[in-house]
């Protein structure tokens, strides 16, 4: 903050009101103490970094416990054993033959009900029992009875367009698996998030479970539940499960925190018991936000459906997974798009549903007596169209040969050739830029410094940067990495996730002071920053691996992208939220805009600033390990080898643990520096 708001105000000497002229001038007499603690954290970073370069020059190359792509070491051969003995045993071994076998088949009889419902041929049919108008017909009707009328024709549009695309059969695949999950978690997560919302010592119990389980990037739940539940639907379902729940229950326990104490001591008062106040008041009036909770389970869910490809999930992740693998951009978007499509509708119609009683009561109300009726017919006309879709075949199979799709992807693919023909001398100098003047430094700096150099200075960066706690998290994090066996690949993929982290909050920060400052840019930009974020990270590779070709840097610009949007929104509301008064004070005391900005607005916003660090850190580790499908190599391609070869199983499974030792180390600290700044 500048001296202007201030130095107006003291009744020292004359010269006093001349100094708000001077946009950079100190602080006031009032801030030293936290200016010095800011110099002094900011002096021995500084220091760390300057005595690692010292070392990294002097003991380049030694003690960099480099492994290659086919060496194992014993942790992963025990690992690899441990997997063949589970295998051998499954159906003899106790736990497996009365627990986890168990729940794989109940979730395989659910997933295989509903495909059979709406995808897959069933015992006794060559279709399934609902075919495409019945299930565009439930889509509509569904969407008109919990949203509105324009949510159904984005529905109805969306599903037509799946069977345009020839892609019919797996989109219900996809639906299928999000559909069986999301019911599954639901079941839990609602239960659970309304008990934390009641029980504050619950809510501490399970709130670091949550955090931990949010961290987890989605690549790295596949691997272990395959030891377990093996690879198909049910292992992709129970994945998917559990990934999706911690949002429902984080955000439901929120909402029943929030219902007003005087609301609930009223009931009280008039004699209601703890069950009716649950389900008379407290439920009631957090509907809307629980229904938000629902929401993100499903886009979670989504998400992980596409990513489960990689263990023989079915539906559009396969189909983009397999186009990937073959680069064959037209067929991966085309597939790309229709995830997209189904990622809106979805989104559209939980988030008009959870508005929709708002919506009524600001409607004039004129229709309001003709809803129910007009419900009642729609259900007779949905009826019919189910079952005409069961009965006759040119309901039940999608009519035409997908000639849009097809003209998609040609299209696609046209575009690919002339990007990569015309375009790629610029593309590849901005790629040998950032590679050769950014990445390349900063990999070799990590990667060729001796082990212990680069884990003492990760250990007192999270000391200095988050306290003695995040410190010892730092510790921990680091020795269980080097019990990975993984050391070099780690760091590879720790470079690539600070360098795309370090693009992100520039864009972030350029854009979120943009959309602070400027509410017209703020209505402008947002709806595209939220229609991204509801993208899974899956058809981010798309359109950067034709623009790139399979290369490590085509994994980083993708998370980039795939960041930039929370921490976009994080930092606009962070700007947002600083008092107008300071800045009307800093602007009729001489400060220009950019004083504004960089002495008032981002420094009263650091800890949004921190948060979307937070957060930026964590979408981009996610999305750097997917890239290991389009050749980003390191932990990435660890654990996409361990799916598709057997014998790299373990080091796969190893490397999915390195992945999540990364997002804890990351979280904790920057979490933990956000607190500092909070204080």
């Amino acid at each position: 903050m500048t001296v202007a708001v201030e130095k107006p105000e003291q009744p020292e000497p004359p010269q006093k009101p001349e100094q708000p002229a001077k946009a950079d001038s100190a602080p006031p007499a009032a801030s030293p103490a936290a200016r010095v603690r800011k110099v002094g954290r900011g002096t021995v970073v500084a220091v760390i970094l300057v005595a690692w370069l010292v070392l990294f020059a002097v003991l380049r190359g030694k003690h960099t416990l480099t492994l290659a792509a086919a060496d194992l070491t014993d942790l992963h051969r025990w690992i690899n054993d441990l997997n063949d003995s589970v295998g051998a045993n499954r159906n003899s071994n106790p736990l497996f033959l009365y627990f986890f076998n168990e729940i794989r088949l109940v979730i395989d009889t659910l997933v295989t009900f509903v495909q059979e419902l709406i995808s897959q041929p069933s015992a006794d049919r060559p279709l399934p029992q609902i075919g495409w108008l019945g299930v565009v017909g439930i889509a509509g009707y569904v969407s008109w009875a919990v949203g509105n009328w324009r949510v159904a024709l984005l529905a109805v549009a969306g599903f037509t367009f799946f069977g345009l695309q020839g892609l019919w059969q797996e989109s219900m695949d996809t639906l299928a698996l999000t559909v069986s999950a999301v019911f599954v978690a639901l079941l839990f997560a609602i239960p659970l998030g309304v008990w934390a919302g009641l029980s504050e010592r619950f809510n501490r119990v399970v709130t670091p479970f949550l955090d931990f389980m949010q961290t987890m990037p989605t690549f790295v739940y596949l691997a272990p539940l395959t030891l377990f539940f093996l690879i198909g639907g049910a292992s992709a379902t129970i994945a998917t499960v559990i990934y999706a729940a911690p949002p429902a229950i984080r955000i439901t326990a929120h909402a029943i925190r929030s219902v007003p104490e005087t609301t609930v001591e009223a009931g009280d008062s008039l004699g209601a018991t703890r069950w009716q106040s649950l389900l008379k008041i407290l439920l009631p009036m957090s509907k809307r936000t629980v229904v938000m909770g629902v929401n993100q389970s499903i886009m979670a869910a989504l998400a992980m459906v596409t990513i489960a490809a990689l263990i023989d999930a079915p539906g559009l992740g396969h189909t983009v997974l397999q186009a990937l693998q073959s680069l064959d951009v037209g067929t991966a978007f085309n597939a790309g798009l229709a995830i997209v499509v189904m990622a809106i509708v979805l989104d559209r119609v939980t988030t008009a549903a959870s508005a929709r009683q708002e919506t009524a009561r600001r409607s004039d109300g004129r229709f309001a007596g003709w809803r129910r009726p007009l419900l009642a017919v729609g259900g007779v006309v949905t009826v019919v169209l189910v079952y005409m879709s069961h009965t006759y075949v040119w309901a039940a199979e999608f009519p035409g040969e997908g000639g849009v799709g097809s003209s998609i992807a040609k299209a696609a693919d046209t575009t690919t050739t002339w990007v990569q023909d015309s375009l790629s001398g610029l593309t590849n100098a901005f790629r040998d830029a950032l590679t050769n003047g950014l990445l390349n430094p900063f990999q070799s700096l990590l990667t060729d410094s001796p082990w212990w150099l680069v884990a003492a200075v990760l250990i007192a960066l999270g000391t200095v940067v988050g306290g003695w706690r995040a410190g010892v998290t730092a510790a921990v994090c680091v020795g269980l990495l080097l019990g990975t066996g993984l050391w070099s690949d780690s760091m590879t993929t720790l470079a690539s996730t600070l360098v795309a982290t370090v693009l992100v909050m520039l864009l972030g920060m350029a854009f979120g002071v943009w959309m602070g400052r400027s509410a017209v840019v703020d209505r402008v930009l947002r709806p595209t920053l939220d229609a991204a974020q509801v993208m899974p990270p899956f058809v981010y590779l798309v359109p950067f691996l034709a623009l790139f070709g399979a290369t490590r840097f085509t994994a980083i610009v993708a998370a980039i992208v795939y960041a930039a949007p929370v921490a976009i929104k994080i930092i606009a509301d962070g700007v947002r939220a600083v008092p107008a008064a300071t800045v009307e004070a800093a602007t009729s005391a001489g400060c220009n805009t950019w004083q504004i900005i960089t002495k008032v607005q981002l420094p009263m916003s650091r800890s949004a600033l921190t948060l979307a660090t937070n957060q930026g850190l964590i979408y981009v580790l996610s999305m750097v390990v997917v890239g290991g499908l389009v050749g980003a190599g390191a932990l990435g391609y660890d654990v996409v080898a361990g799916f598709s070869q057997g014998q790299l199983y373990g080091k796969g499974l190893a490397a999915g643990l390195a992945i999540v030792l990364l997002g804890v180390m990351f979280d904790r600290i920057t979490q933990a520096a956000a607190r500092r700044v909070s204080a």
